[in-house]
């Protein structure tokens, strides 16, 4: 394991104001246990979702005789788990989940070959995750639809996948306005006399990003694609050349913020994989060069990746110690500086196709591991990864322990919150929803006196009435917030 500690040092009063940014993976946690495979999607689709306390986790594996989808979840962060449940049941292989998470709401889209050939499927939760819809199928052709990618924005649900329905494989999109009720017709991406495949998707309000690697310009290998909606994938603007390597360029993956148009994919640029990333500031209409993130020897293939409080996080598995192993790696800004490795996998064995999501200050990652001989799910967090300021004015000792005011309250989505510690001890604070239930933990280490200040962004929770509460053994308090957005 790794910490990694960023100070910055700010001489602007008589106090000395430390900012520390904390990195902490904690030991693997086996999430399956059968005699058979169990295996993660590609890096274009996400297997995990988190929002709140809740972190939900899919896979596919062929313990029944084939494979099916298989779903658990975690309502404490990921501490602990709940038991397995096969979400599909059908004569021929179900693989390659999706998922994306709203709130309660969770979509799911996968292939399945339950219709004599590769179909892309549908369904959701109202519930999060306690109970599942219907199968709904979302293609029907007569080629075959390979591994979808998914994104929500809003009450929309944009999904892309490749097929070859018209005899050369292409990239398809389809999506639902009302959060997977009704669907509209499959629009084709891409045409031309050479393969496309493998889309990642990503969505911010009406704009809809797709990358995807494409071979039609005539070298040796595919080369990164990207193509653009600004109305809500009602209309595409040209396809566009995103790379241009002597060697093959494949496996992209995309992340959106408000700001910044993130990219991650495979390159040959020399003779090895590595993973290179690039960005786009302006919405996707030009973007900076290609950047490698690891030049360690060795392999390094199939990066996944999400983007959350502004901190961009990514996985990927390589060679480098002979066996797969999982790697992670994260920018504070955004994308163009990077920290150090840090390997999350630690038994020899293969160890691959990882998938990563974020919710409050919480990172999970989850990928295939065969150190128990057989491919079974395993999983890390890190609870502070996501972490974006812990400020502590270290030139002055409080009286007495204060617990004050969120400020500014109402908020959206982010709020300074600030406490007075007069003694050394453990100190937690956490957010509760008006019914009492625990919404997120912002704080859970030993501190030394000073006065503290934690920024909490609520962007991934729902409007409404919290209570956030400190609590250091002799002292506790509680005060109430809005969320409006």
């Amino acid at each position: 394991m790794k910490r990694i500690t960023s100070l910055f040092v700010i001489f602007c009063s008589p106090f000395l104001f430390l900012n520390l940014s904390l990195a902490q993976w904690e030991p693997e946690v086996r999430l399956t246990n059968n005699t058979h495979a169990s295996e993660t999607s590609f890096n274009n689709s996400w297997g995990l979702a988190a929002t709140g306390e809740l972190v939900h986790a899919l896979w596919f594996d062929d313990r029944d005789g084939n494979y099916e989808i298989y779903y658990k979840r975690s309502t404490n962060q990921g501490k602990s788990w709940g038991t397995d449940t096969r979400l599909t049941n059908n004569t021929d292989e179900s693989r390659y989940p999706s998922v994306s998470a709203d709130g309660d709401i969770l979509h799911l889209v996968w292939r399945d070959a339950r219709d004599g050939n590769p179909e892309i499927y549908y369904k959701r939760s109202t519930d999060a995750g306690l109970t599942w819809g219907a199968d709904k199928r979302l293609t029907a052709d007569s080629g075959a639809s390979l591994p979808p990618s998914m994104v929500i924005s809003g009450s929309t649900v944009h999904v892309v996948w490749f097929d070859d329905r018209n005899g050369n494989y292409e990239i398809w999109y389809k999506s639902s306005p009302d959060n997977g009720s009704t669907w509209g017709a499959d629009v084709q991406l891409t045409n031309n006399s050479f393969f496309s495949m493998q889309p990642t998707i990503t969505a911010f309000g009406n704009d809809v990003h797709v990358a995807w690697h494409d071979n039609r310009d005539g070298n040796s290998g595919s080369e990164i694609y990207y193509k653009r909606s600004t109305d809500g994938g009602l209309t595409w603007e040209a396809d566009k050349r995103l790379t241009s390597s002597t060697g093959e360029s494949r496996y992209a993956c995309l992340q959106v913020t408000p700001l910044v148009l993130h990219l991650v994919w495979n390159d040959q640029h020399t003779d090895a994989w590595k993973v290179y990333y690039k960005r786009s500031t302006d919405r996707g209409v030009s973007w900076s060069r290609d950047t490698l993130i690891n030049s360690i020897y060795g392999l390094s293939e199939f990066p996944n990746m999400v983007v959350s409080n502004e901190i961009v996080h990514l996985v990927w598995f390589d060679s480098r110690n002979s066996d797969w192993e999982i790697y992670s790696k994260r920018s504070f800004d955004q994308g163009i500086t990077w920290t150090d490795d840090t390997r999350l996998s630690t038994a020899p064995g293969t160890s691959w196709f990882p998938t990563i999501a974020a919710s409050g200050y919480t990172v999970h990652a989850m990928w295939s591991d065969e150190r128990d001989g057989n491919f079974e799910i395993y999983y890390t967090r890190d609870s502070t990864g996501n972490f974006v300021g812990l400020n502590t004015n270290t030139g002055e000792i409080p009286g007495k322990f204060s617990l004050h005011q969120n400020y500014p309250n109402p908020f959206n989505p982010v709020t300074k919150i600030m406490f007075d510690l007069p003694k050394p001890g453990n100190v937690t604070l956490k957010i509760y929803d008006v019914l009492g239930r625990e919404a997120a933990t912002l704080l859970d280490k030993n501190l030394t006196p000073g006065n503290y200040s934690v920024d909490w962004n609520a962007s991934s929770y729902p409007s409404g009435v919290y209570f956030y509460t400190l609590n250091s053994g002799e002292y506790a308090d509680s005060k109430k917030m809005i969320l409006i957005k």
